[in-house]
């Protein structure tokens, strides 16, 4: 976020200064234990999600391989490393590794600072380079800190996009087909909304509704006006024809129509996802980091999935990734444990589970979600359909974005005076770094 933002994370409040160095204190570190040294790692995934089950076993493995080496391990949350990832790589008591965020506004700030360590060699030398292959772009980054060219700072181990999940049994008993243009999508929220049914479950309280945001924009974009969007090579286009104003104002129409409860900008993911789950809502917007929830959970209809129609540029892109803070005491160690993530076992593990391998054996994917899922993937990649996250641009576009779009979707503001909002966040930092 999107993810970013990740996305289907419990968000925890901002925290301020003190709780910062208080979250940093409470890791305990990297320094020397009883027994030899001490590994500290942190992520945020669920519990029992795909990443963490593969993340899990790898520790299993590590703990193994490492037996004088006491295992420190931390489950923070995404907000955590959202607000203070800054100040707890500068501390002291920074981790020997831990997942972070991807986007100029996060990875890319902290690079740009020095806080993170260059692991353009080490990923050649220990072929994490060729494991991840078009997923490190989210890992790379110039000396402004802005995606792309560069050198690498973090490693993904997992891919991810984001599509429609729909109740093939309601599409079944309306009479719907499952939309391959924009047309027949607007078609099919109609007839549900005919039958008296809010077609699609949002949340505007959050991040998904900002996803279906920059879904709808890439929709309408092309890989051009991309490169420029997250280059800052110009001040943000407001014009009829961008796309963010297109997305703004389907936005908007879809909330006028019915097709959107205004009511989804006080709810939150859950609340949205409970929805659907419960088969009150025929659709709804979600990331693959959802996917194996929906498959646990969901057992009193079908469910399967859409792209966005239009250009084929979806959002997602390689997930979040491993960072080594330029402090860790431990580098060795925290590169172990990569190579542990990216191997054939866990790749295959998470794809099993229901996530988006980046290099998992298709012969090993028995699960049906797992196969749905990274079959997806890969046809994106293919087709170089991923459209990455429309907050990454710029430092707090994530809050920018969201806040305005819940407004938007309240009906409280119109689709100029949200572009309006987001020309002012993004212009400020594009005239100084961008061109």
């Amino acid at each position: 976020m999107f993810r970013r933002i990740r996305r289907g994370r419990t968000l925890a409040l901002a925290l301020g200064a003190a709780s910062v160095l208080a979250l940093a204190a409470c890791g305990g570190g990297s320094g020397a234990s009883a027994s030899g040294k001490t590994f500290t790692v942190w992520w945020y995934e669920d519990a029992g999600n795909p990443q963490d089950a593969a993340w899990q076993d790898a520790l299993k493995d590590f703990k193994a391989a490492h037996p004088n080496v006491k295992v420190h391990f931390e489950r923070k949350v995404w907000q955590q490393i959202q607000d203070a990832g800054a100040m707890i790589l500068n501390s002291k008591d920074a981790p020997d590794l831990l997942e972070y965020n991807k986007g100029n506004a996060t990875a890319g700030a902290v690079s740009s600072k020095g806080l993170l360590t260059d692991l353009t060699s080490e990923a050649s030398s220990q072929g994490w380079d060729k494991i991840a292959g078009s997923a490190l772009t989210v890992g790379t980054y110039n000396s402004k800190g802005l995606m792309g060219p560069g050198k690498l700072y973090g490693i993904p181990s997992y891919g991810e996009y984001v599509s429609f999940a729909y109740n093939e049994d309601m599409f079944a008993k309306y009479g719907v087909k499952v939309p391959t243009t924009m047309d027949e999508l607007d078609a099919a929220f109609a007839k549900f909304k005919s039958e008296g049914i809010t077609p699609l479950a949002e949340s505007a309280a959050d991040y998904p509704a900002q996803h279906l945001l920059w879904g709808l924009a890439l929709s309408y974009a092309d890989h051009g006006w991309l490169n420029g969007y997250f280059g800052l090579k110009a001040p943000l286009d407001t014009s009829s024809d961008s796309p963010l104003t297109k997305a703004a104002e389907t936005i908007a129409d879809w909330t006028a129509k019915g097709y959107i409860d205004k009511k989804s900008s006080g709810m939150k993911p859950e609340d949205a996802w409970s929805l659907f789950r419960s088969g009150k809502a025929p659709i709804t917007y979600a990331g693959t980091w959802m996917a194996g929830d929906f498959r646990d959970n969901i057992k009193s209809f079908k469910w399967g999935q859409f792209l966005m129609p239009g250009s084929g540029i979806n959002p997602g892109s390689g997930g979040n990734i491993w960072v080594v803070p330029t402090k860790a005491d431990n580098k060795d160690l925290a590169y172990d444990f990569i190579g542990l993530t990216l191997d054939k076992k866990r790749q295959d593990l998470m794809a099993n589970a229901g996530g988006v391998a980046l290099h998992a054996d298709p012969a090993d994917v028995s699960d049906p979600t797992g196969k749905m899922v990274n079959q997806t993937f890969s046809q994106l990649v293919s087709s170089d359909g991923l459209g990455l996250y429309g907050d990454w641009p710029v430092p707090n576009f994530y809050q920018v974005i969201q806040s305005n779009t819940q407004t938007l979707v309240a009906g409280r503001q119109t689709p100029d005076e949200f572009m309006k909002q987001l020309k002012t966040a993004y212009d400020q930092v594009q005239s100084t770094v961008g061109g």
